[in-house]
């Protein structure tokens, strides 16, 4: 008796996505470490100096951690409400941070009582920087005032009164101590020059801003509001330069690359995007557990520090090469040698092999298949896991069945769930042209099977409808391919080159040969 063969299932391309040198680099992280705050993280900021330890602002507290610490080194609680923006100055030696009870906070990273206490706000100081001079601070607040404060006398300089909404973001120049940038939710940038104690430039980002970010050149601002994020060009006078429409929620922060030649957008649709500097297509994307606030990548995108909604600090560290080795050359070396001795033993001519039967483990669906149960067999193929993830196996099923002869006796007798299942499997698998010639052989045979019950259910007629819809546009693209496939034959064959060929005996006038071309010519005869 001859043994049951087992459904063989093709093995198709891959269609999966491209795996690029960014793909690569962004993917070479470790595991996620995550560290639960006391709130949600607003803002994360790292040391300009080494060892690059970065601070996390969450509720009313403010925690620096060092590189790779789990635990905080340094925690600054002296906060009546909750704490915003806490920004570290160039020489890592000092950190400002706003608050709710508009009070803007100095402190020294190593002391834990603030330095320097500014008070003028009347409302939420959302946004604090120190200018490049290293002597003066900008915030921003929610009384729609951006100011700028004098460090040594604590004392305030100058108030700026230009925006008619919060003020929620803001940016110095690294460049020039006199310049910065503020981003309202009056939908404008807005430049200040502190020479002139006025704005010089304004553009609008249609959406309330929520975050900008500076390129070290300082001839580009991003700007990121809504679920957009704009590029301008500030050496032009702040024409925009690129709109980039890749999130679906609020894009809540903004940051570059150590090389700056990708930038990162962070957005409450739980998505961090990576895009190319060049032509800002994205090259990469991270997913995360919940809503993101803050975004921060260290130096040598060594870590990616990420903020979330739910007070969880996620930070992943990249993969070192040389610890990978160094575990590959810890391990002992492999014992299971013993197990495979003799493996690789040929066996002489006088040899009589006795060979160890192996046992054939079958597939849900090859078990039914073997018992003649072809309705249960294509149940099995149905299942959700498989026709989701893996439908090349619901396929190989259905071509088996129909090989048989039993397709037909497989897909009647079933009730309106039944048949849903199977038109939805249709709907999303029908017009892929690697199960194309397959499925439209089984569709033919549902519908000649169950035209008699046509309107008795709306959900199958719904689905029936769907089908057809998507057969129409199928036919439509094929027709229109078709068409440019004949445009481009037709190109073709203009751009190759004319060659003629030589026949012997056969001149150009009308291909008669020379004998006929000269008994056809008229005799003229003198008179």
């Amino acid at each position: 008796m001859a043994s049951f063969k087992p459904t063989k299932i093709p093995v198709y391309p891959k269609l999966g996505e491209k795996v690029t040198q960014d793909t690569l680099y962004w993917k070479n992280y470790k595991a996620p470490v995550q560290i639960k705050e006391f709130g949600a993280v607003t803002n994360i900021d790292i040391s300009p100096v080494a060892p690059h330890n970065y601070a996390v602002t969450a509720f009313t507290r403010i925690h620096i951690y060092g590189p790779f610490s789990q635990e905080p080194v340094k925690t600054f609680t002296r906060f009546k409400d909750t704490a915003y923006c806490g920004r570290f100055r160039s020489d890592g030696q000092l950190l400002v941070a706003g608050c709710e009870d508009s009070v803007v906070r100095l402190f020294d990273v190593g002391g834990k009582v603030a330095l320097r206490m500014f008070k003028g706000h009347t409302k939420a100081v959302h946004v604090t920087d120190f200018t490049s001079d290293r002597y003066q601070i900008l915030t921003g607040s929610d009384d729609y005032t951006c100011r700028l404060w004098d460090i040594p006398n604590a004392t305030e300089l100058t108030t700026y009164q230009e925006h008619t909404d919060y003020i929620r973001c803001g940016v110095t120049s690294k460049l020039n101590r006199d310049l910065f940038f503020t981003g309202s939710y009056d939908h404008t940038l807005k430049l200040f020059d502190a020479r002139v104690d006025k704005c010089v430039m304004t553009m609008d980002h249609g959406q309330p801003v929520e975050s900008l970010l500076l390129y070290p050149s300082e001839g580009l601002l991003v700007s990121a509001g809504g679920r957009h994020v704009k590029v301008w060009d500030l050496l032009k006078g702040g024409q925009p330069l690129v709109w980039l429409r890749n999130h679906h929620k609020t894009v809540t922060c903004l940051c570059l690359s150590s090389s700056g030649q990708r930038l990162l957008s962070a957005s409450l649709d739980r998505h961090v995007k990576v895009y190319n500097t060049t032509n800002y297509k994205v090259v990469h994307n991270f997913d995360y557990a919940a809503s993101i606030l803050s975004l921060a990548l260290a130096p040598d995108d060594e870590s990616i520090m990420v903020g979330m909604t739910n007070g969880i600090l996620s930070v992943k560290h990249r993969k070192s090469p040389e610890g990978s080795k160094e575990v590959q050359q810890q391990r002992r070396r492999p014992s299971y040698r013993v197990f495979v001795k003799g493996k690789n033993y040929t066996p002489k001519q006088d040899d009589y092999l006795v060979s160890k039967p192996v046992k054939q483990h079958l597939a849900k669906y090859d078990k039914q298949l073997k018992k003649f149960n072809v309705s249960k067999a294509l149940d099995t193929a149905l299942e959700t896991w498989t026709r989701h993830r893996k439908p090349e196996i619901t396929v190989a099923v259905i071509k088996e069945l129909d090989r048989r002869g039993t397709l037909k006796n497989a897909l009647a007798g079933r009730d309106e769930q039944g048949v849903s299942r199977l038109l939805h499997f249709f709907i999303g698998n029908l017009v892929n042209p690697r199960f194309a010639p397959v499925l439209v052989t089984a569709a033919e045979m549902i519908l000649d099977i169950y035209q008699s019950v046509i309107g008795q259910s709306p959900v199958v007629d719904r689905q029936l409808l769907r089908l057809q819809d998507l057969l129409e546009r199928e036919i439509d693209y094929q027709q229109d391919l078709l068409e440019v496939l004949g445009m481009l034959d037709t190109m073709f064959a203009t751009c190759l080159p004319r060659k003629e060929v030589p026949c012997s005996g056969i001149s150009r006038s009308n291909g008669l040969t020379q004998e006929e071309a000269s008994s056809s010519r008229p005799q003229l005869q003198a008179t």
